[in-house]
């Protein structure tokens, strides 16, 4: 303790604050405006404000987070957490604070639930899986004749589906007799990349299932297939649970650099998080755990480290040394993964240091390899992958953009939950905004606030936050009604009476009291419009430098992919200067490609090779220790770019600004 107030965090939101002992944790999280689920009030029978607190040393918050800082659980509240398997949790309305603790809030405790937007995308999608199901005639053992049952399995299988050489899990060679009895000699078998004999069931059953994977930073996005016919049965999605050790890459690998268990505490709150998700997944379609045969995982090269259980500290620094590079086949059972006994994971290959399995999946879904145009993707997110080329050639980078996109750095900012403002409008007259959120279709100026359907005795649909789509397009509403500078600052000449002062710095107010929740001003800062501004430069640069590479000036089309691309308007992209210069009707965003990818290599065991293939064809270049890449970052700073023009924005983008002297600033109120 440093003499203040114990300090508490909460994940995944990245809230804190100073709270006087003795404060539990739900009203610490209340006073910062966070929901925790809480039926009962506060009485002991709910069990609902569930979390978990992190245990450890938190460079990065400068804390060290223990369990002991919060009282002991009473019996009450060990009976119900007992009740509910939750041993490793605490309630948060009886935990009282009395030191420093980082808190994390499981999904199923938080009053808003992230919406999490990675469906899955309309694929043509060729059905050639590793696994497949046979059925075989099995010789009956003949006394005084000794190949042994699963000789007599090889031999039917080599006779009715010419298949030599296979091997069996043992998994499947315990089940051979049993099966063999039941079936009367007939078995339905279970082939993995026609190698392998998975599973025997007696006679002719059907029924064979995979599951593929995006591990994103932030969220991690699952799709349980049949893989007879292709369909997604069920589609789940969660957050990352490692954002509890950092929100973005290098804070990760700076965990697991400091903390002896750091690897494993990552690895084991992934596969967890993949272990709940598949469970949900399985739930959904009707069928058990134990009927996912395979997995196919996507992800970054930290996550992907993680996920295997790897220490990722080679990827903190250069070189940037992988431990592998090339796609792996491994056991689940190996991971602790609670699938199908003998089930199979499949690991996509990476490009380099930091562009990953994700963008290899990308590749195969979007496949710019087949393309005439050239063609620059960027997989929007908290570490972004860029992709410029087409058919005779492809570059690839990444740009560490950081988590303002996701509404993390954002001082009102938050996931994409029921409540987060994602639309933008401002009148370039008067200044004033009008906004949409999630979960009401209405703009806010429709609002109706005296006959509105009242939760907690406030309207249900006023605005909580505000998440990354929203930001980007309050930041380009502001350029383009004169509120912001081409630089990124406040203009204080503009006649709108949103705009309050501290100081010299500015700040602008999105929703006002009474739009609110939390009965208090939603304001854009300073701060907000440069982190945005980092954010975007960092992504820019990453593409120019390839652009500059390649020797071309243009580009003929733009792919957004990620679950967030999927949400920025294309214009605004353009108008913040996220991409370089493009016709806007050239501008698609494709939803999360990297899980449709790893969708494809489950459905066909073809574009495996492909993906293989592809990860070693594309040239990657490292931005990190690219000369040029300080000079294009700061360029990009500016709204929509200081030099690089716009034509296709020539009929929207406002006549430069100029800044006014300070008398004019003091004019304003303040906060």
């Amino acid at each position: 303790m440093t003499g203040q107030d114990p300090l508490v965090i909460f994940m995944p939101s990245g809230r804190r604050g100073h709270f006087a002992p003795g404060t539990t944790v739900l009203d610490a999280a209340r006073e910062l405006g966070l929901g925790i689920e809480s039926i009962c009030g506060g009485r002991l029978t709910c069990g609902k404000c569930k979390v978990q607190v992190e245990e450890g040393e938190f460079a990065k918050h400068g804390i060290v987070s223990r369990a002991g800082h919060l009282t002991a659980a009473g019996e009450a509240e060990r009976e119900l957490l007992n009740a509910a398997h939750a041993d490793d949790c605490r309630l948060s309305c009886t935990a009282c604070v009395t030191g420093d603790v980082l808190v994390y809030i499981p999904e199923e405790s938080r009053a808003q639930k992230q919406i999490i937007r990675k469906a899955a995308g309309e694929r043509v999608i060729d059905i050639d899986p590793a696994v497949r199901q046979v059925y075989v005639q099995v010789d009956r053992a003949q006394l005084g004749e000794h190949r042994g049952d699963w000789r007599r399995l090889q031999d039917a299988l080599a006779r009715e589906v010419g298949l030599t050489g296979l091997t069996i899990d043992l998994h499947a060679l315990r089940r051979l007799q049993p099966a063999l009895h039941q079936g009367k000699w007939g078995l339905t078998v279970i082939l993995w990349n026609d190698a392998e004999v998975i599973d025997v069931r007696p006679g002719y059953a059907e029924g064979i299932y995979g599951l593929a994977v995006d591990i994103g930073s932030t969220t991690v996005a699952a799709y349980l297939c049949d893989l007879r016919t292709g369909e997604v049965l069920a589609t789940e999605s969660a957050m990352n649970p490692q954002i509890t050790y950092g929100e973005d890459l290098m804070s990760r690998v700076s965990y697991a650099m400091m903390n002896d268990d750091g690897t494993d505490k990552m690895h084991d709150a992934i596969i967890k998080a993949l272990n709940k998700l598949a469970g949900q997944a399985a739930h959904t379609a009707g069928l058990k755990v134990r009927d996912i045969h395979e997995l196919v995982v996507a992800g970054n090269t930290t996550m992907i480290h993680l996920f295997l259980g790897i220490d990722p500290r080679e990827l903190g620094g250069a070189p940037f040394a992988l431990a592998n590079r090339d796609a792996m086949d491994i056991k689940a059972r190996d991971l602790g993964l609670r699938l199908h006994p003998a089930a199979n994971v499949h690991v996509l290959p990476a490009e380099a240091g930091h562009v990953g399995a994700d963008n290899v999946a990308v590749l195969i879904a979007e496949e710019p390899h087949r393309q005439e145009q050239v063609e620059l993707i960027v997989d929007v997110g908290t570490n972004a992958e860029i992709v410029l080329g087409n058919r005779e050639w492809l570059l690839s980078a990444s740009s560490p953009t950081g988590p303002a996109f996701e509404g993390a750095q954002i001082s009102a900012g938050m996931r994409a939950a029921p409540g987060a403002i994602e639309r933008v409008r401002i009148d370039k007259t008067t200044g004033a905004a009008t906004f949409r959120v999630i979960g009401d279709e209405r703009w806010s100026h429709e609002w109706d606030l005296a006959a509105a359907h009242v939760l907690d005795g406030k309207p249900e649909y006023l605005a909580a936050g505000i998440c990354g789509s929203g930001i980007i397009e309050v930041v380009a509403e502001l350029f383009l009604a004169g509120i912001l500078t081409a630089d990124g600052r406040f203009n204080a000449a503009h006649p709108t009476d949103r705009l309050v002062w501290e100081g010299r710095r500015g700040a602008y107010i999105l929703a006002t009291a009474e739009q609110a929740t939390s009965g208090q001003p939603l304001y854009v800062t300073q701060d907000d419009v440069r982190n945005i501004q980092l954010a975007k430069a960092a992504l820019y640069a990453g593409a120019k430098i390839l652009m500059k590479r390649a020797g071309v000036e243009r580009v003929d089309r733009v792919i957004l992919a990620g679950a967030f691309g999927s949400y920025i308007d294309p214009l605004y992209a353009l108008i913040l200067g996220l991409v370089p210069d493009c016709d806007p009707q050239q501008i698609a965003a494709v939803g999360n490609a990297a899980g449709d990818g790893a969708r494809i290599a489950l459905l066909n065991r073809g574009k495996r090779a492909e993906a293989q293939e592809l990860a070693h064809t594309v040239r990657y270049i490292e931005t990190a220790v690219a000369d040029d890449f300080q000079d294009e970052f700061v360029g990009a700073i500016h709204i929509p770019h200081a030099s690089d023009p716009y034509p296709h924005l020539a009929d929207l983008l406002p006549e430069p600004v100029a800044v006014e002297p300070a008398a004019a600033r003091r004019r304003m109120r303040s906060r």
